[in-house]
């Protein structure tokens, strides 16, 4: 079935309560252990990591549906696993309007992301990542700002987790140059930064400063394929975010995105003015 697009500007940031995702973890974890499997072989069975599997059971991620489909027929959890999963509504430390996008990010198998406001989620440093939270307005309290860096630590996993998948992130210079944090949280991000596009699946392009043509002036967008080839894309404003499924809207989202990165400097130069700008710091 398809994903209808979705604005949701009338969902609150703040993250839910975690217990139906504890929940279901806890059933998932005992169907499991009735069926007397490690979480490494159960692993290998439902074609998931074993991170996954283990994060799933403690309550820190959203089970997709094809990993409730899998465990419900290796688990002959008779159903139950999957009414719990009907249950689990809110994931601890995402905005409600981006959990069903974080859900198809799991299965991706090509994920695209234009960003000129702030650096993406999935590249973000710890120290970055933090100071954002904690410079938020309306203020976070201290449970908050931890709860969504955990949930951002998590998400940064897919990068590793999911080396089939291929990721393209388009940046623009200039949300290094703003220094965010300060020149020693800087360095530490585009260290990072060049870490991440040194992984084979994981490419890195800059937009630069001086770009008389560009084809990113309606903002921020992302782009996934799913394992069955359907794209969705996802934008996302103040306090709102929208789910997109529309093929012709996915159509104008992927020519811009095509024109984006050839644009944009090539990796390889990409890479250089990365260090040039470390080095300048």
């Amino acid at each position: 079935m398809g994903v209808p697009a979705v604005a949701a500007d009338t969902v609150s940031s703040e993250p839910g309560p975690c217990e139906s995702l504890r929940i279901f973890g806890a059933v998932l974890q005992g169907f499991r252990e009735r069926a007397d499997l490690t979480q490494e072989a159960f692993a290998r069975r439902v074609r998931y990591s074993v991170h996954f599997v283990a994060s799933v059971e403690q309550g820190r991620r959203l089970p997709p549906a094809r990993f409730v489909e899998r465990a419900e027929e290796v688990l002959d959890a008779f159903g139950i696993l999957q009414k719990a999963a009907h249950r689990v509504t809110r994931q601890p430390g995402l905005a409600a309007w981006f959990r069903q996008w974080a859900g198809l990010e799991e299965l991706a198998i090509s994920l695209y992301t234009y960003e000129s406001r702030l650096i993406p989620g999935l590249l973000q440093t710890e120290a970055y990542a933090r100071t954002l939270f904690e410079n938020r307005v309306p203020p976070l309290s201290d449970e908050q700002v931890d709860a969504q860096l955990a949930a951002r630590q998590e998400r940064q996993q897919l990068l590793r987790d999911r080396p089939n998948t291929a990721f393209s992130f388009i940046l623009e210079e200039h949300m290094l140059l703003r220094r965010t944090g300060g020149a020693e949280i800087t360095r530490g991000l585009i260290d990072h930064v060049l870490e991440a596009n040194a992984m084979r699946n994981v490419e890195v392009q800059v937009m630069p400063l001086a770009r008389e043509v560009h084809s990113g002036l309606n903002g921020p967008m992302q782009l996934l394929e799913t394992p069955e080839n359907r794209w969705f894309g996802y934008v996302e404003g103040q306090e709102t975010g929208q789910l997109i499924s529309d093929p012709k809207t996915i159509s104008v989202l992927q020519m811009r995105y095509a024109k984006l990165r050839s644009q944009a400097l090539t990796p390889e130069d990409s890479v250089s003015l990365l260090r040039q700008m470390r080095g300048a710091l």
